[in-house]
């Protein structure tokens, strides 16, 4: 029966995405103007936009979907994501650690095509997701595009690099001999060589980016949150070998040294970055490289402290008294400020909170609207097929209730989602 109801809802979608469509909604936003288009309108055809706004030719027989007092949008994009793993409502962090030990591979996978199918619905039809284990990224992302699970389109990482005894190792804070010791295989290096050498091993398996820690972290237990944890001379190689492999690259960087080592190796674009000074976001705009912030993770680690490990209180603590500030100024100097979120340290399918964030730290409207969609396409290398509502482009269309220069939380209050031309959400 269940079959059934699966394959019916499978030949609807494809029934209905066959079909030309036209959208129509008070206003539109094109992923890169700075005004909205009134009215918005947008026709669809074989997953691809083929027209937009009131003159656009309609094709003979098109279904038209009006949703009335809303303004349409390219589909979200979240560039930091882990939709493998899920640390909310997790009673305590030992009980998640031991949660990723006693589930098995086809559990923990299972559970991520809930993650996946909930970001989709919150209206993120892309997502960069940086760091999985066990190659479930990999095969979620393949499922999703073949049609088996709905789920946002995903640019996967793979095992996210490291050093020994950093954010990265799966071994910290662990007793010696419990584990084998981690090496390239598992994607922790500890020279040049070595970073090559698991950039490849990376892209062999099916990376679509390369993400590496070049700090300690907050939920990682025996390393400091500000520490350096790569070479120089490492991080060159690792984003040299990446580049040339056609690979961009992130990196987990809280701490100042260890980000500004990153950027000076050409990262494209630095996660978190809780304790930047001016002079690495000086760096970062005349590089042009990317800021991903991760606001929303303050939703989870704020009211959450008494269910860390007192390291990882301690560490939640120093981050969040400094990652506003660090922002605002980025936002204030004009760096380019990408969205991403970081889901999996909140719940899953609540990433859309990060625009209101943004606009609360001095990003006006339009520009949060603009890191959600095409700066983001930008960073993961994909604006020639999405990011803005033009014809030619594929058809990943969302719809904002109201207008969101008045209301930005209105985005997290999608009335419609199309990922390629097909509806998986409407009134």
């Amino acid at each position: 029966m269940v079959r059934q109801v699966l394959t019916g809802l499978a030949l609807a979608a494809t029934a209905w995405a066959a079909d030309p469509i036209v959208i129509r909604a008070a206003r539109l936003f094109d992923g890169k103007s700075d005004t909205f288009q009134t009215p918005g309108v947008v026709v669809v055809q074989d997953g691809k936009i083929i027209g937009v706004g009131p003159q656009a030719a309609i094709p003979a027989g098109a279904k038209t979907i009006d949703l009335g007092d809303a303004t349409l949008s390219p589909g979200f994009m979240d560039a930091h994501t882990h939709l493998t793993m899920d640390f909310s409502g997790v009673s305590s962090n030992a009980q998640r650690v031991l949660n990723g030990l006693q589930r098995t591979i086809a559990e923990q996978t299972l559970d991520a095509t809930k993650n996946a199918r909930v970001t989709l619905m919150a209206g993120f039809t892309t997502v960069r997701n940086l760091g999985a284990s066990d190659q479930i990224d990999i095969g979620l992302r393949n499922a999703i595009a073949r049609g088996v699970v709905p789920g946002p389109r995903m640019l996967t990482a793979g095992k996210a690099l490291g050093s020994t005894g950093g954010h990265c190792d799966p071994t910290n804070s662990f007793r010696p001999g419990l584990f084998p010791e981690p090496g390239v295989e598992e994607s922790i290096i500890n020279s040049p060589d070595e970073a090559r050498k698991a950039v490849r091993t990376q892209v062999k398996w099916g990376a679509d980016v390369i993400k590496v820690c070049a700090t300690g972290g907050v939920l990682s237990l025996n390393d400091d949150v500000q520490s350096a944890q790569l070479t120089q001379e490492e991080l060159n190689a690792l984003v040299d070998e990446a580049h040339t492999k056609g690979k961009k690259t992130a990196a987990h960087a809280h701490g100042l040294q260890g980000a500004k080592r990153a950027i000076q190796a050409g990262i494209d674009s630095i996660e978190h970055g809780s304790f930047l000074d001016e002079e690495a976001l000086q760096m970062m705009k005349a590089r042009g490289t990317y800021f991903v912030p991760t606001l929303m993770t303050q939703d989870f680690l704020g009211p959450n402290l008494d269910k860390l490990d007192p390291r990882q209180a301690r560490k939640a603590r120093m981050a969040m008294s400094s990652m506003n500030e660090t922002t605002a100024k980025a936002i204030r100097l004009g760096v380019r400020v990408a969205l991403g979120t970081d889901a999996a340290v909140f719940e899953h399918g609540k990433n859309a909170g990060e625009f209101a964030r943004l606009v609360a730290l001095g990003m006006q409207p339009i520009d949060a609207l603009r890191a959600g969609t095409s700066v983001d396409s930008e960073l993961l290398g994909i604006s020639e097929t999405l990011g803005t509502l033009t014809p030619g482009k594929l058809a990943d269309i969302v719809a904002i209730p109201g207008d969101p220069l008045k209301d930005i939380t209105g985005t997290e209050r999608l009335v419609f989602v199309m990922k390629e031309g097909v509806v998986h959400k409407r009134p």
